[in-house]
């Protein structure tokens, strides 16, 4: 069930909407939309552009998603726009040289692959997508000239990653520069009254109102989200650096990756990565701000709301049960993965085979170290070990197997 209503003033809307917003251009424009729907009872378009060429969403590209649900949820409704022909070119921002051109095969494969991870997120039914190939293949070379024409290279040069490139005598292509003229036409397509993306995108969408307003419509409200850290704290979550939460992750490590996380990032995460109403992640940082609250405990309510937007409250409870028994309590989880192994095999092939070391010498190793335990006692010396059906291994703090001899 939503957490929102419909039919809430307008007030209340503009609190949701601004929740963890780093920019909204502007608040007035907003309001005035917002008013306008309401007597209209006409819901708002917001659109989202999804280049599609890295289509494997974790909880830094769920952001954006997130608010547009939460405008979904408050009677709005949803445009996301399939950059299957704006793919083919590739976003140019913060990139220091041209992007490698996808084929079309490889875009419409990643475009399917994209729409079936964003309801995950977004409600279905309240959610039109459309690809930009649509419109932007049926322009002639003279349309494409006048789009030009309303912009200039100096303005286009303003922009910091063609900027470095220029100072640096880094090639530019010429087609590099119709990405933002496109991104903003497709806005003029769709009649798009909001826009949203991350901060990086701040002169993409900036651009959509500058074409709208060049065309005598109504320019679009643009809202700028921050970009989410990873859990490591400090780099932006990526699955290349390791520090990310995939959103089709298994309870229990969903759920350990966000307790994972340092104690300066709980509020930044309640803001951007849940949909916990603003009233209350004010109240919870007015409780950690007066030392009133664990941090602990207030992370793992953070870790609980998560994992129940992508799973249930139920897989929730139990991810946390089971935190507390592996990692506060030193106990083995309830659900452990099953290793069979041959009555030959000794703890070094079983360690082996459960994938809990990749190596024979890595698991040797691991035993020498003390790093392994068989049913909660420490290995010593693997050699005269002899493993029984349901004996439990542990590597490390976090990995176990229970041993079927067969």
């Amino acid at each position: 069930m939503s957490m929102y209503e419909h039919g809430v003033s307008v007030e209340e809307q503009m609190k949701i909407i601004r929740k963890g917003a780093d920019e909204i251009i502007s608040m007035e424009e907003l309001k005035e939309k917002l008013l306008k729907s309401e007597r209209e009872h006409k819901p708002l378009k917001v659109k989202l552009g999804l280049d599609p060429s890295a289509p494997d969403i974790h909880l830094g590209h769920a952001v954006v998603l997130r608010k547009i649900r939460q405008i979904q949820d408050l009677g709005h409704q949803a445009v996301i726009i399939i950059g299957d022909f704006t793919g083919r070119i590739g976003d140019p921002t913060g990139r220091s040289k041209a992007r490698k051109q996808l084929t079309r095969e490889e875009v419409l494969e990643n475009a399917r692959t994209y729409e079936r991870q964003i309801f995950k997120i977004l409600d279905s039914k309240k959610t039109e997508v459309r690809f930009n190939s649509e419109w932007l293949s049926r322009l002639n070379f003279r349309d494409v000239i006048e789009l030009a024409s309303k912009y200039s290279v100096a303005r286009m040069l303003e922009r910091e990653d063609f900027r470095n490139r220029f100072q640096n005598q880094i090639s530019i292509g010429i087609h590099e520069f119709f990405y933002p003229i496109m991104q903003a036409y497709d806005s003029l397509e769709t009649e798009a009254d909001i826009e949203l993306g991350g901060t990086d995108q701040r002169f993409n969408i900036l651009m959509g109102r500058t074409y709208q307003k060049e065309f005598g419509r109504e320019c679009q409200i643009a809202i700028l989200m921050p970009i989410l850290e990873g859990i490591d704290g400090v780099e932006k979550m990526s699955k290349s650096l390791g520090n990310y939460i995939g959103i089709f992750e298994e309870p229990d490590i969903m759920y350990r990756k966000v307790m994972q996380i340092p104690d300066h990032l709980i509020l930044k995460y309640f803001d951007l990565a849940t949909d916990v109403h603003p009233d209350e992640t004010a109240r919870l940082k007015d409780l950690l701000d007066r030392d009133l609250a664990n941090p602990r405990d207030i992370k793992m309510r953070l870790a609980r709301e998560i994992v129940a937007l992508y799973h249930s409250r139920e897989d929730a409870a139990s991810a946390e049960e089971n935190f507390i028994q592996v990692f506060q309590n030193k106990e083995v989880p309830e659900k452990v993965p099953e290793t069979v192994i041959k009555p030959s095999d000794g703890i070094i092939e079983a360690i082996v085979r459960a994938g809990l070391a990749p190596s024979k010498s890595e698991a040797r190793r691991l035993v020498k170290q003390g790093g392994v335990k068989r049913n909660g006692d420490r290995v010593q010396d693997f050699a005269d070990i002899v493993l029984n059906t349901g004996d439990i291994l542990q590597v490390g703090k976090e990995k176990f197997t229970k041993v079927i001899v067969e």
